[in-house]
């Protein structure tokens, strides 16, 4: 799967561009640092999703420059089942933590 980063929103968009050439664009849920794996993950979902439709989120680690930017090569799937269920612990965290996915609604 090929990368490249919207010209749109490279703050918050990503294109992802499967391997039969289709592209999607990609909104950037969150992103965060390891110290156990020293990697950084970043995870996305449609941007095309209705508030009501179940969201399929991606993830993937990446590589910044010494600038903290991203380009579309330094994003890496995930093929270990251990990073794969420490990002799902992350995810659920942020899921649940009220404060962090931004809902409000509960105070």
């Amino acid at each position: 799967m090929a990368f490249e980063v919207s010209a749109e929103d490279q703050d918050r968009q990503l294109t992802l561009i499967d391997e039969d050439g289709n592209e999607e664009l990609f909104e950037v849920l969150f992103t965060f640092h390891s110290d156990d794996n020293d990697k950084s993950y970043i995870l996305l979902y449609p941007a095309a999703v209705e508030d009501d439709d179940e969201i399929e989120v991606q993830a993937f680690s990446y590589d910044a420059d010494e600038d903290g930017d991203v380009t579309s090569s330094d994003l890496h799937e995930i093929t270990s089942d251990a990073e794969w269920d420490m990002v799902q612990g992350v995810l659920n965290t942020f899921l649940e933590d009220d404060r962090l996915s931004g809902d409000d609604s509960a105070e």
